[in-house]
């Protein structure tokens, strides 16, 4: 058995462990083929922020076994976190690994078929099921009781009872433990690249799966993470992008300092590194931002100034409900303050609509404020009940078909946010990343992102990919994106 297949599914951060996944799996002779191939392993890196998700999660599960039915079907992540329980009675499963092991899951996939071919799954399935309380028994048992049999007794018994239930599923560490250890080295990108540096939340949104499917905050220490950027970057990388669940936490469980510190000193770090050329921050919350803050990010030269800057909603009373613990004032006030420092940077974020309780007048007030900040893009999603969270709990659920019309209103008004933003780009010279070509209404042309996060496009005879060049944009080739007349190339 050698030749492997992975689905991702998810946020950035599943990306980034996808590819540690694929990287150690290929150091060990391991050959990774497309999803629609046959395979011996099929790895399927699950999501559970939405209901969507857990349903895509579980359509990608079935579709591999309908691929190779006698494949070894491999599901971690979120989803596993979330409902071990009711995916392990799915006999499409046969191996299920939570997300603090997917740094090990080469070993894991080893040693499960190694058990596999000497027909001794049985009592490996028995063995890595829980063999004490850590290993993801009591994980389990509160889902038996949230969504299963009422089952008592001691930890023994009920592991005896999950082992009888779960048949040969395997079920591998779905505890909460520190910081994984692990780099990646390169990515199918030659020119972004995305390097994890933080993992869970303490927050707890009242809408959020999140915390409970990650735990708590662990930060990966800072020389860790410039040594993992000196080597993408030594690669051939020229631009990165911080991401993680929640970074605006990056180093809470150190044991000196605020975030907003440590998250300053690794961008000088990275700042310093040579052969870097760009540096994004995924997402933050708009209270990590303080004067002294905003003005230690003006001071790092390879920063883009492109904020994602998470909302969920512009109504105060919303975002009580939501347990946001900032007021849309206090939001306005963070944006000023970056504002002052970027002039002309990017602002984008997440609006959730349909929120319980959401009336009209409060979603207007969201369009409102958002029409007042002037975002580049808002990511518009509709409200999704997740079940063990206190807003699933809450009566007063807003019907599909009122969040689809809000969903629509606020879709339009980040269109036309977004084209105003990228119509002040035109006849403005600017630096593009190339980073691929792409056939535009039958002509090629090579496209690449400004520092804004702004997708341009120029005709050329020669090769751009991972190459900065000075354009003038002229006007809208698509409705995403602009034509360019190149200045100077090579940078």
């Amino acid at each position: 058995m050698k030749m492997i297949a992975f689905h991702n599914l998810g946020c950035k951060v599943n990306s980034y462990e996808l590819d540690l996944m694929q990287q150690t799996l290929q150091k060990d002779g391991w050959e990774i083929v497309d999803f629609d191939q046959k395979a011996d392993v099929y790895v399927i890196n699950t999501c559970s922020v939405t209901n969507i998700a857990d349903r895509k999660s579980r359509q990608m599960i079935h579709r591999a076994k309908t691929l190779n039915p006698d494949a070894v079907i491999a599901a971690v992540g979120c989803y596993v976190q979330a409902d071990a329980f009711n995916l392990a009675q799915d006999n499409t499963v046969d191996l299920l690994v939570g997300n603090n092991k997917k740094a090990d899951f080469h070993l894991i996939l080893q040693e499960y078929l190694e058990a596999k071919i000497a027909g001794t799954l049985e009592d490996y399935a028995k063995r890595t099921l829980g063999q004490s309380a850590k290993d993801g028994v009591l994980e389990l048992v509160g889902q038996i009781e949230n969504d299963g049999p009422d089952i008592s007794g001691t930890e023994f018994e009920v592991r005896n009872y999950l082992i009888k239930t779960l048949g040969n599923t395997t079920i591998v560490d779905l505890k909460k433990v520190p910081f994984e250890k692990g780099c990646i080295t390169h990515t199918d990108s030659h020119t972004r690249a995305y390097i994890k540096i933080q993992d869970g939340c303490n927050r707890y949104c009242s809408y959020c799966i999140i915390p409970y499917t990650r735990g708590n905050v662990r930060s990966k220490p800072i020389e860790e993470v410039l040594e993992e950027a000196r080597i993408i970057v030594g690669n051939g990388v020229r631009e990165l992008v911080l991401t993680g669940i929640h970074i605006s936490s990056y180093g809470v469980d150190f044991k000196t300092g605020t975030p907003g510190e440590h998250l300053l000193t690794l961008l000088s770090g990275l700042d310093a590194i040579r052969g870097l050329d760009r540096i994004r921050l995924s997402s933050f919350e708009p209270m990590l931002i303080t004067e002294e803050f905003a003005e230690g990010l003006g001071k790092i030269k390879k920063l883009c100034p492109h904020f994602h800057l998470s909302l969920q909603s512009g109504c105060d009373e919303t975002l009580k409900r939501m347990n946001r613990r900032y007021t849309s004032e206090e939001y306005a006030e963070k944006v000023k303050l970056l504002r002052r420092v970027f002039p002309d940077a990017a602002i984008t974020t997440d609006i959730i609509v349909g929120f319980p309780q959401e009336t009209e007048k409060e979603f207007k007030e969201t369009v409102q404020f958002a029409e007042a900040i002037g975002f580049y893009e808002i990511h518009v999603f509709k409200y999704s009940r997740r079940k063990g969270t206190p807003a699933d709990r809450n009566p007063d659920q807003v019907p599909e078909q009122v969040k689809g019309v809000r969903s629509d209103t606020l879709l339009e008004l980040t269109a036309s946010q977004s084209k105003a933003f990228r119509q002040r780009r035109i006849g403005k010279e600017t630096e593009v990343l190339f980073e691929e070509e792409k056939t535009i209404d039958g002509k090629p042309y090579w496209v690449g992102h400004t520092k804004e996060y702004v997708l341009v496009a120029v005709r050329s005879l020669e090769p751009l990919e991972n190459r900065i060049m000075r354009v003038i944009p002229q006007g809208f080739l698509t409705d995403e994106i602009l034509l360019a007349d190149g200045v100077e190339s090579g940078l």
